[in-house]
């Protein structure tokens, strides 16, 4: 597909107002901002209403890059950090790319959140739960339940450690559609990041939760402003490219050619996804470019 086909279609749904709200430019604008943070709190109650003790009524957002405790270190970079007004952190990832990785990485990134809430020189008792929530458009998960919870439990008693680790996991594709008066909370939440639902149902779910209403609001003045509208699209796009590509690394089997566009995505160049889709040549030079 030519890059001004994939404009074609990313416009075409801006313009219809399909705008795909687990992009995740789109994603933090909407549920990253303090002017927004009510949005942010009824999302998180309808996620975590069965692991906290109470309703959450306030946040505080926090810096979103964890920065490595040495040279060699990761940069660690979350897409909207907060902490609760009862003491939680909390991390909320969205994942659109199956990168084969996420069980991993969702430990990395609560691990890295679980290590800010200690000083050095502090207690062990000044640590803090922290919950990570991934929102992903694809499935990794054995159960056909697409809100799953994770912890630390003893494999033989069922007893749980502690409450100190939770990492959840939204299998949108999981979810199944129902008529909106017949929702959850938690499934209007779904269905809203599904991104499926009709003009009607769009309507109706609006009415029927108020943040939900907020959050297509957001959208509508997100996309007014011309700079966000672009990076949401160089971001559809680079989504697309990099189906592109692993769709072309499949059809030629080729293990080698989807690693070097996984390394490429993750260094932002989308240009070179492009090429290396179809040019041989310039393939074998990122092959030895990037030691692949």
């Amino acid at each position: 597909m030519q890059e001004k086909d994939l404009e074609t279609r990313i416009f075409d749904d801006l313009d219809a107002h399909r705008a795909n709200p687990m992009n995740d430019v789109l994603f933090k604008f909407i549920f990253g901002k303090i002017e927004r943070k009510n949005i942010t709190i009824d999302f998180l109650n309808a996620v975590l209403e069965e692991s906290l003790e109470h309703p959450i009524r306030d946040i505080r957002f926090t810096q979103t890059e964890q920065v490595p405790q040495d040279d060699g270190g990761k940069l660690t970079r979350f897409d909207v950090a907060c902490e609760l007004d009862s003491g939680e952190m909390i991390d909320v990832e969205v994942q659109v790319i199956n990168y084969q990785n996420m069980q991993r990485r969702t430990l990395y990134y609560w691990s890295q959140m679980y290590l800010t809430g200690i000083l050095s020189g502090e207690d062990y008792a000044e640590l803090r739960p922290a919950i990570t929530i991934n929102i992903l458009a694809f499935n990794i998960l054995p159960q056909a339940d697409p809100h799953a919870m994770y912890s630390i439990y003893n494999t033989k008693t069922g007893d749980r450690l502690n409450k100190d680790m939770e990492l959840h996991f939204l299998e949108i594709p999981k979810f199944t559609h129902k008529p909106v008066h017949e929702m959850t909370k938690m499934e209007r939440w779904l269905a809203y990041f599904g991104g499926k639902l009709s003009e009607q149902e769009k309507e109706e779910l609006a009415m029927s939760e108020a943040a939900i209403g907020n959050a297509y609001d957001a959208t509508s003045a997100f996309m007014m402003n011309p700079q966000d509208r672009m990076n949401y699209v160089n971001r559809q796009m680079a989504i697309m490219d990099y189906n592109s590509g692993m769709n072309a690394a499949e059809k030629r089997g080729e293990a080698r050619m989807a690693t070097l566009i996984q390394r490429l995505i993750a260094d932002g160049r989308t240009e070179d996804v492009r090429k290396v889709s179809s040019n041989a040549e310039y393939r074998k030079k990122l092959y030895k470019e990037m030691g692949v």
